[in-house]
């Protein structure tokens, strides 16, 4: 049998298209349905590479008597988080509410006006661990809405009317200041695990944003201690089995404090920022491990995640199909024995590759298999033949059933990975990477963008999807765009950017606070107007927009765009010395705007020796234009001559300029000098 969901772009909801469930998308339809049968919406949210998600689906939606059971008394809705993010926002809200934590698959039980009274996330296909079954609790539900009806309406209405009245600390209308991001640098060094880097136990998250947050702190002030913190996290991370040691690139999260081992799925969004944080900690420090893991996860994203339009896929999955078993299997793909490092490589290189990669015959993983590492800080091999090992396993790895790839293209992603490859190619030379991110960003303006530069959330295939973009969506792709102008010089891709900020202004922020909502004020209306200023596995769209404003701002000169970042950022002032693990995208914004952010006119070659010294160059956030004298692709620029006949770079703070530089010395000394 095949279901409504044959008819979806998501890859996420096309894996369930075969099931013996009856299930529909989220739509206006559904719900009508239910009014008319007068039955509950059983809502299931997860995403592609979930693998709790798949797990669930193998045990109960695959199975023929609960799909019926599901059929006869429910409506069945399966939503794509990562296609609709704003109806997972608003249930997760709900469900963390509930339960005290979330987590995907995500289920929840609705009245046919959209208002939820029972919440989960995995439920088992029989009981164990003190859960019920998930067949138990499809009972419970039911007896619940035909037999005690005026309860589930006072439960579901008390829930909505809860959500509703939620308020968020604004903050104020002042920004963050050296006490703010002081206490929020304290409240980081209170959960730096010291032992293994990263920050709080496990599960540990690899935090880019700290990162980001840590270096520019670093450049600002000269705050040793921030920047060993980041030091350290990313050596760990880059030695650890987070890192695939074959093929670069970083998985979702490790289960574990010690970063050994992960969960396997890799996700675009990762990649991206981390991809950044390598890039601008070899900038601050010149490591040459921060070079290679940098340039290795920009090649990992242009390798296995580029799509035949030109833009990037979502995800890998973590599971792959096991060879000798047959079953999919969670990190298959990428876990060796040394049994199977003989085969490849022979005995003595494959001892080798044991003691260089941490293979041990106890395994680190399951059935004893490991994860590659880098456990010793001294190499046990000469570069060269470690190379070789690297580049034959590799290969070996290739013939291995591979993982799922979840091909849709969501806009805001692809934003982080335009910033990231267009800042790592500029930095190192890869005129290739730059390349990419010029691709992606074309096909972004095609494809994602309306005449009215409204910008649609996902597409596949070179088609575009139905669903609107949300706020992170214009932040990141703007974002994205500002950095694509900073590096090829071209004016295009500012204007494009300040298109999606005028958006920002006009659709997403409460011009009587200045807060900003997830979703424009003309979207599809939800039980709750989603609003979120933490950043998460990504930063938030609040924090986003308002790096993205002040850029744009420092760029152009626009008042209306500085004073909404400044806006924006009073939730900083509020949340970072509080929770700044959850909010270190803000608190590097906050950096940018305490440092100016400095906007960098170079009057000479793009991509020549001055431009390239003024995008390495540590300024927290500065601007960078570029291009030849009387030039007026980018309005930085304009009336700015050269002195002598010679290259030039002006350093302004809010259009008050320095004296002019006509030397790479003389520019890094200014750009390097700290404003603590």
């Amino acid at each position: 049998m095949v279901n409504r969901l044959a008819a979806s772009q998501s890859p996420y909801l096309l894996q369930h298209a075969d099931n013996p469930v009856d299930w529909w998308p989220w739509s206006p339809e559904a719900f009508e349905e239910a009014r008319r049968r007068n039955v509950p919406v059983l809502l299931s949210v997860g995403y592609s590479s979930c693998h709790w998600c798949h797990v669930m689906a193998h045990e109960s939606f695959e199975d023929e008597a609960t799909a019926a059971a599901m059929n006869e008394h429910f409506v069945n809705i399966k939503v794509d988080r990562e296609e609709r993010p704003d109806v997972d926002a608003v249930y997760m809200e709900a469900v963390q509410a509930a339960t005290g934590q979330g987590g995907w698959p995500m289920t929840v039980f609705l009245t046919p006006d959209a208002e939820p009274f029972y919440f989960g996330t995995y439920f088992p296909p029989e009981p164990r661990h003190g859960m019920p079954s998930f067949t138990q609790v499809l009972g419970g539900v039911r007896d619940a809405w035909t037999g005690r009806r005026d309860e589930v309406a006072e439960v579901a209405g008390k829930i909505t009317a809860d959500l509703a009245r939620r308020e968020l600390p604004y903050g104020d209308t002042r920004v963050p200041g050296e006490e703010e991001l002081a206490a929020a640098l304290l409240g980081l060094t209170r959960e730096y695990d010291a032992t293994y880097g990263g920050f709080g136990g496990a599960p540990k998250f690899p935090p880019s944003m700290v990162i980001e947050f840590l270096l520019r702190h670093h450049a600002r002030t000269g705050a040793e201690g921030a920047l060993q913190m980041a030091v350290d996290t990313c050596e760990r991370m880059a030695r650890g089995g987070i890192y695939d040691q074959l093929g670069g690139g970083f998985a979702r999260y490790s289960v574990d404090r010690e970063f050994t081992v992960p969960h396997f799925e890799k996700m675009l969004y990762d990649n991206a920022l981390l991809c950044r944080s390598y890039a601008h900690l070899w900038r601050s420090t010149g490591s040459e491990l921060a070079k290679r893991v940098a340039l290795e996860t920009a090649d990992f994203m242009v390798r296995e995640l580029r799509t035949n339009e030109g833009g990037f896929a979502s995800a890998l999955d973590a599971d792959s199909e096991d060879p000798t078993t047959g079953k999919s299997v969670e990190g298959a793909y990428y876990v060796w024995t040394p049994a199977q490092l003989t085969e490849v490589l022979g005995a003595e290189d494959a001892a080798v590759a044991a003691q260089h990669f941490g293979v041990t015959e106890e395994g680190t993983f399951e059935e004893g298999a490991s994860v590659l590492r880098l456990p010793q800080t001294e190499g046990v091999a000469d570069a060269g033949r470690v190379e070789r090992i690297r580049e034959r396993l590799l290969a070996a790895r290739a013939g291995r059933p591979a993982p799922g790839r979840d091909d849709k293209v969501v806009a805001a992603w692809n934003g982080l990975a335009i910033a990231a490859l267009a800042e790592t190619g500029a930095y190192f030379g890869r005129q290739d990477l730059v390349d990419a991110a010029v691709c992606a960003g074309d096909l972004l303006v095609r494809l994602h963008m309306d005449p009215l530069a409204r910008l649609t959330r996902t597409s596949k295939d070179g088609h575009a999807g139905h669903n609107a973009g949300v706020l992170e969506d214009y932040a990141d792709v703007a974002e994205g765009f500002l950095a694509l102008a900073s590096v090829t010089g071209e004016g295009v891709w500012l204007e494009f950017a300040g298109f999606l900020l005028d958006h920002v202004l006009d659709r997403f922020v409460d011009p009587e606070s200045g807060a900003l909502y997830d979703t424009a004020a003309d979207a599809e209306q939800l039980i709750r107007r989603p609003q979120d200023p933490t950043d998460n596995a990504t930063p938030s769209g609040w924090t986003a927009a308002a790096g993205a404003l002040l850029s744009y701002a420092a760029q152009t000169g626009s008042e209306p765009h500085r004073a909404a970042a400044e806006r924006a950022l009073g939730v900083v002032k509020a949340l970072g010395p509080r929770a700044p693990r959850f909010i270190g995208n803000g608190l590097a914004v906050a950096e940018a705007l305490l440092d100016g952010p400095r906007e960098v006119a170079v009057i000479g070659e793009i991509g020549g020796r001055m431009h390239h010294a003024a995008l390495t160059a540590t300024a927290p956030g500065a601007v960078v234009a570029a291009g030849p004298e009387g030039g007026t692709e980018l309005p930085l620029l304009a009336d700015r001559p050269k002195v002598d006949g010679r290259e030039t770079v002006y350093v302004c703070h809010h259009f008050v300029c320095d004296a002019p530089v006509t030397d790479v010395g003389g520019l890094t000394r200014i750009l390097g000098e700290t404003q603590g």
